[in-house]
C-alpha cells in the first residue's frame, strides 16, 4: 500500500487486492528470483550487485502481472515500487527484530 501510494504508476484496487500482492510478491521471490540472480551473476559481478535492483523491479512487474487488482504502469514505477517495497520492508524487521 505503501508504494501505492507514494510511487506513481502503481496502483493497488483495495486492501484485499494488496495482501494478493504481496503474497505473489513473496511466492516470487522465493521462487523465481534467485534463479534469475543465478542467471544473471555475471552481470551482477560486472556491476558491483546494482543489477539486483533490475531484478527486484522485474519481479515486482512480474508480480503485478500475475495480481488483479495490483498494476505497475511502466519500468520506473516498478523500479520505485521495488525500492518502496524493500524499504518498508526492511523498517518492519527492524521493528520487529529477530532474536
Amino acid at each position: 500500500m505503501a508504494a501505492a501510494y507514494l510511487v506513481p504508476g502503481v496502483r493497488v484496487a483495495n486492501l484485499w487486492s494488496a495482501l494478493v500482492a504481496a503474497l505473489i510478491i513473496g511466492l516470487v521471490n522465493a521462487l523465481i528470483r534467485p534463479l534469475i540472480l543465478l542467471l544473471t551473476l555475471p552481470v551482477n559481478i560486472l556491476t558491483l550487485g546494482l543489477f539486483t535492483l533490475v531484478v527486484n523491479a522485474l519481479m515486482f512487474w512480474l508480480a503485478s502481472s500475475i495480481a488483479k487488482g495490483f498494476d505497475v504502469a511502466n519500468f520506473k514505477a516498478a523500479f520505485l515500487g521495488a525500492l518502496v517495497f524493500w524499504l518498508v520492508s526492511w523498517i518492519v524487521n527492524g521493528l520487529l527484530g529477530t532474536k
